[in-house]
């Protein structure tokens, strides 16, 4: 019998969940991605990268392989460059071993390891590193709401010294040799497995003693805080009183999750206390939300208020308040997700619907799709825009379209947890 090997990443699922661990099984025996990566001399000075937040997710042009631009998701949570194998496809690149992918949820895809493949980036000249994997990750695209061609995770982020600044939507790319720190932040000590960055953080549950634990740093994950269900089971934390609306649901290598969302008092992260985090209460029962060694995810809703370095040759990150630290977790439930569908993702589809809420009170269905907002065409938003919007309690007409019918439906989101 072949001996199967196993590597361990975490993949972005989208919108509110966020993370989709996963595993990897090849069918050659013992494997290790090809790891290449070529550089001019480090700069002298920081390298300046943009990048889109969608979703908040950091959206970053690459090429691979003199490719046109693509886009590629920053991911702390993952460990490799991957491609989405269709895409990787039509690219021709060469495929090597199958793989089997399986993560939150417990469905498992089939993807291969790629070969003679590398990824640029323009702002970088003389820089190239590697595309390890192709893996079926573009039917995540009409989650995030544009293409998701790929992913960039630790192997790139560890070259430098990665400054997120999520103000100015840039990254700066410091020389990890010569980098020093003097600002007002404060250094966290980080733990990395599989490139994933680890850090302590005490959770203080809705009224519950402190809870210590450590966490993903995960800036592919768009949600504020995640606890996986092993930690919520042992802490019993959803038998206190802690309201909770049951999670519309994220997706990822595994397929969908299932959880409670809620709040919880206080996390600290160093000297830093951020106060009622809109959190997940995981329950799931395999996949990464039902890690058992890990207490959970700290996303971007969190990091966002912070410029971060990412420092992972000295183990650490510097957290950095900025105006964004004392903006509360204040905002609206509409209590349904949309996705983006169409060649431009200008259509927005009503994905599923939370029960007694501010969309199932206004009438609408799973599968309406919106054509207007206000009396403004949906086609001039993006589902980034949408989703920022339904998240605050205001009123809007909608004009949905559901099969042949026009209707005209009324929401107003309201704060629901």
């Amino acid at each position: 019998m072949k001996k199967r090997a196993v590597l361990t990443t975490i993949l972005s699922s989208l919108l509110l969940l966020t993370i989709a661990s996963f595993r990897v099984e090849s069918s050659r025996g013992n494997y290790t991605p090809a790891f290449i990566c070529q550089s001019s001399a480090p700069a002298s000075q920081p390298v300046t990268i943009p990048f889109d937040l969608v979703n908040r997710h950091m959206i970053l042009k690459v090429s691979v392989n003199n490719s046109r631009p693509l886009s590629f998701v920053l991911d702390t949570g993952d460990q490799y460059a991957i491609i989405d194998l269709e895409l990787a496809k039509k690219l021709g690149l060469k495929l090597g071993a199958g793989i089997r992918v399986g993560g939150a949820g417990s469905a498992m895809q089939s993807g291969a390891f790629v070969k003679d493949a590398s990824f640029a980036i323009s702002q970088l000249p003389g820089f190239s590193q590697a595309v390890s994997m192709a893996l079926p990750i573009r039917v995540l695209a009409p989650r995030l709401g544009q293409d998701f061609d790929g992913i960039i995770g630790s192997d790139f982020i560890e070259q430098f010294v990665v400054e997120v600044d999520y103000l100015n939507s840039e990254l700066k790319l410091h020389n990890k040799k010569t980098f020093s720190y003097t600002g007002p932040g404060e250094i966290v000590p980080i733990e990395l497995r599989h490139g994933h960055p680890i850090i302590d953080a005490t959770v203080l549950p809705s009224g519950n003693s402190a809870i210590k634990g450590k966490f993903i740093l995960d800036l592919g994950a768009g949600l504020a805080l995640a606890f996986y269900s092993p930690f919520v089971n042992s802490h019993q934390l959803l038998q206190g009183n802690i309201k909770t609306i049951r999670s519309l649901g994220g997706a990822g290598a595994g397929g969908e999750t299932v959880g409670e969302i809620g709040r919880i008092a206080e996390i600290s992260i160093g000297r830093f206390k951020i106060n009622q985090p809109i959190t997940l209460f995981s329950q799931d029962k395999a996949g990464a939300f039902a890690d058992p060694t890990l207490s959970g995810n700290v996303g971007a809703r969190i990091a966002n208020k912070f410029r971060l370095f990412l420092d992972y040759g000295r183990y650490r990150i510097i957290f950095e308040p900025n105006r964004n630290f004392a903006q509360p977790f204040d905002q609206a439930q509409s209590g349904m997700s949309l996705i983006a569908e169409g060649s431009d993702y200008r259509s927005f589809r009503v994905r599923s619907l939370l029960e007694n809420s501010p969309a199932s009170e206004a009438g609408l269905r799973q599968d309406d799709i919106i054509e207007s907002i206000n009396g403004q065409s949906a086609k001039e938003f993006t589902l980034s825009r949408l989703n920022e919007m339904f998240e605050k309690p205001e009123r809007y007409r909608l004009t949905v379209r559901r099969k042949e019918a026009t209707l005209e439906k009324t929401l107003t989101p309201r704060r629901m947890i």
